[in-house]
């Protein structure tokens, strides 16, 4: 491959912080607001133009599973009273453009400085040690100083750019769970119309079972229903379109990602009108901005959580994510539906489980934090740490460890568990 040697630039350093939150999905917004309420000067980095992630840009339906921490409970409560509808919308239901208001509202409070449509594209470092992030954006290339940085982006971009050790996917194969376009319909019939919220939804109709008829009538790697009702009457929230094969660390597999899944689409709106009751005169209302990236890297922090760990529902001594709960949603890697070694409606633990702080910090890379999926845990555990709720949680913690990292003039590495517990164990 031919390469070309770029001239010397000079990177202008814009600002000194406390903190800096790269990423501002559930966990980057829940790391920035407790780092702000801890007396930090933050900046939270974010390449989208608004803030929110898979929550508010991604369109996704509603926050699955559940987390003890509290700024998760307050997340709810300040979203649902921004909504105007009185149509028995439950607080975990999503309505993107409120949640955007309500996630704007709290980083405004807490002082954080929000710099969007600027992309992390790479970190400064004295030795091993993370000292500042490098971004792009319509000023050009620029230099932010940090004391520390957490790494909310998801895929873990900021630790990689630093040298942190990660492998992708599950452990066998290296392979990730597939990508998917969430979007919103409208015309729905609410009386009649059905919502199979899981793959184990069995729905009959008159011209047979639905997940069966998707498998039979919807092109590969398509093949689910999955609907959820809104904040808004008559419009439904769907997760039905599906690609595999995609490393969402790959911006040419992010393309390809976004042109399948829009070529699903179409089939997906004459699948509704033909099979599904309530759905015979829906439309196309709109589509996310953002592809549903699931699963790339899982770094190694200086301790891991396990399957087991989750089945068990163990309660770490060093816990700083508390009463997490979901199930192993580990979508189907070859296909449509759910993987053979996911376990939905028939997960079998049913308390919540805890998470350790040693799963945040990377093992060899100092001055930095791990915040929501890219946490250290097995592809399995992973599966289910990943959802919303639980990544609040974690960037909950990271926030205040950053503080109290920054407060006391250590390595967030020495800080510990039982400091953090002291602000935000409930």
């Amino acid at each position: 491959m031919e390469k070309l040697i770029e001239q010397k630039l000079v990177v202008p350093v814009r600002g000194e912080f406390d903190v800096i939150v790269a990423g501002s999905g559930p966990a980057g917004i829940a790391a920035a607001v407790s780092a702000g309420r801890n007396g930090m000067r933050v900046l939270l980095v974010e390449s989208a133009g608004s803030v929110g992630g898979i929550a508010t840009v991604g369109l996704m339906s509603h926050f699955t599973g559940t987390v003890g921490n509290r700024l998760y409970h307050e997340i709810l409560d300040r979203a649902a009273s921004h909504n105007p509808y009185e149509n028995g919308v439950k607080k975990v239901q999503i309505d993107p453009e409120l949640l955007k208001v309500t996630y704007f509202e709290m980083l405004e409070e807490a002082g954080v400085e929000v710099l969007l449509y600027t992309f992390v594209c790479d970190v400064l470092k004295d030795g091993d040690k993370v000292t500042g992030i490098v971004c792009e954006n319509k000023d050009g290339r620029s230099a932010y100083l940090s004391k520390v940085v957490i790494d909310g982006t998801g895929d873990g971009d900021v630790a990689c750019r630093a040298g942190a050790e990660y492998y992708k996917g599950r452990e066998s194969d290296g392979k990730m769970q597939p990508a998917t376009l969430m979007f919103k319909v409208g015309g729905v019939d609410m009386e009649r119309a059905v919502f199979p919220g899981s793959f184990e939804t069995l729905v009959d109709t008159e011209k047979g079972e639905l997940q069966a008829l998707a498998r039979e009538k919807l092109p590969a790697p398509a093949g689910h229903v999955l609907l959820y009702r809104s904040t808004i009457p008559g419009i439904v929230t769907c997760n039905m379109t599906n690609v595999i094969g995609v490393d969402g660390t790959s911006a040419a597999d992010l393309t390809k990602a976004e042109i399948i899944c829009r070529k699903q689409l179409e089939p997906i709106i004459r699948f509704l009108h033909e099979f599904v009751p309530g759905y015979e005169n829906c439309y196309l209302l709109s589509t996310a901005s953002l592809i549903g990236i699931r699963e790339t890297r899982h770094f190694k922090g200086v301790k891991t959580i396990t399957e087991q760990d989750i089945s068990e529902a163990r309660q770490f001594e060093d816990a700083v994510v508390y009463d997490a709960y979901f199930n192993f949603d580990v979508h189907n890697i070859t296909g449509a539906g759910l993987d053979k070694t996911g376990a939905q409606k028939y997960f079998k633990q049913t308390k919540g489980y805890t998470i350790p702080y040693g799963c945040m910090v990377p093992e060899k890379i100092d001055g930095l934090l791990l915040s929501g999926r890219n946490i250290s845990g097995t592809h399995m555990a992973h599966s289910n740490f990943r959802v919303m709720p639980i990544c609040v949680g974690i960037g909950e913690a990271c926030g205040i460890a950053a503080s109290i990292a920054v407060k006391r003039g250590v390595e967030p590495r020495e800080v510990t568990a039982e400091e953090i517990q002291k602000i935000n164990r409930i």
